[in-house]
């Protein structure tokens, strides 16, 4: 990270001023409920989407809950986090955390040296990020339900990403933009935030638990090996190659595949087959025999008889309407 914007995240705030003095962590500073649930109201200025506010250090954070969606980015040293009392993640620097607004969430101790800053997000910042995905991208609703859906299963995303140049960049980008408040910072940081997810869809394989790389029973990685797979096999991929792959039964991947994205594996791939179709209808020239060829099908009676019963009617006529 860039020296400059670390020095004004190193800053002792006032708050670790009084922690240093001997005081707790003030549960009014975060909350005005019984159960301790952070409240974004307290904050976010009124009206913002997003907002950033470093790690208090020196003392352990209790465990809490949000009324927003967290996102923790370690900018020096680590800390380690509790997640529903019993997930233990140390984050590493450069690595991200992603916590869903239902989270149990505790931090031990942090030092000095240990910079993290926290993104404060309201769930419809992202809609912008989402927009910039495919609508019925199956990865994109796997995000989406991570994020903003109660559920046990899928209570965080944690991504070992130090060493992507990438996405350290739009991280800093982000940061750098909020610390500084940036005019027209809203619009800049919701498409940082899209190109983040971008991203973050190639590097599946940086998917990490307890500082150690996923074995394949964790949800998170089958889920997200998956919808990658399909993604960049679509035209020829199948079940079998991708359970061997992850050395799974083809049952076993079967039946997670189903509880995970609600489609079953043929299903992926003949959405992700005409979310193609419709790109190359719209954005090509190619003669339409071509493209049902280039997304893996064969068969074109069966391709024009689907398409008409998701699109309502036929390539050339949704070419037609749509280049006009």
């Amino acid at each position: 990270m860039n020296k400059e914007l670390l020095d004004i995240l190193r800053k002792i705030t006032p708050e670790e001023q009084e922690i240093l003095s001997g005081k707790k962590i003030s549960r009014d500073r975060y909350s005005s409920t019984g159960e301790f649930t952070i409240r974004g109201e307290k904050m976010l200025d009124k009206g913002s989407l997003i907002n950033i506010r470093t790690h208090t250090r020196f003392i352990a954070f209790p465990k809490h809950r949000h009324d927003y969606i967290e996102i923790i980015y370690m900018c020096s040293g680590s800390t380690t986090h509790i997640i529903n009392n019993d997930t233990r993640i140390v984050l590493e620097q450069g690595n991200l955390l992603f916590l869903n607004q239902f989270s149990y969430h505790e931090i031990l101790p942090a030092g000095e040296d240990d910079i993290a800053v926290n993104f404060i997000v309201r769930p419809e910042f992202f809609d912008v990020a989402f927009d910039m995905m495919e609508e019925e991208n199956v990865l994109r609703k796997f995000i989406v339900s991570t994020l903003c859906n109660n559920t046990d299963e899928a209570a965080y995303l944690h991504f070992n990403v130090a060493d992507i140049l990438p996405i350290q960049n739009l991280v800093e980008n982000m940061v750098w933009s909020l610390v500084n408040k940036q005019s027209n910072n809203r619009r800049i940081n919701q498409t940082t935030m899209g190109l983040l997810f971008l991203q973050l869809m190639n590097y599946v394989d940086k998917l990490e638990e307890d500082g150690k790389e996923l074995d394949v029973g964790s949800e998170n990685r089958i889920s997200f090996a998956t919808l990658k797979y399909v993604e960049e096999n679509y035209r020829d991929g199948s079940l079998a190659e991708l359970a061997k792959l992850l050395n799974m039964s083809i049952f076993s991947l079967s039946r997670h595949i189903k509880q995970a994205t609600g489609y079953n594996f043929k299903e992926l791939l003949q959405i992700k087959r005409f979310n193609k179709s419709v790109q190359l209808l719209t954005e090509t020239t190619l003669p339409i025999a071509d493209i049902i060829a280039a997304v893996g099908y064969d068969n074109t009676s069966y391709f024009f008889r689907v398409f008409k019963e998701k699109y309502g009617c036929s390539p050339k006529h949704y070419r037609d309407e749509r280049c006009k």
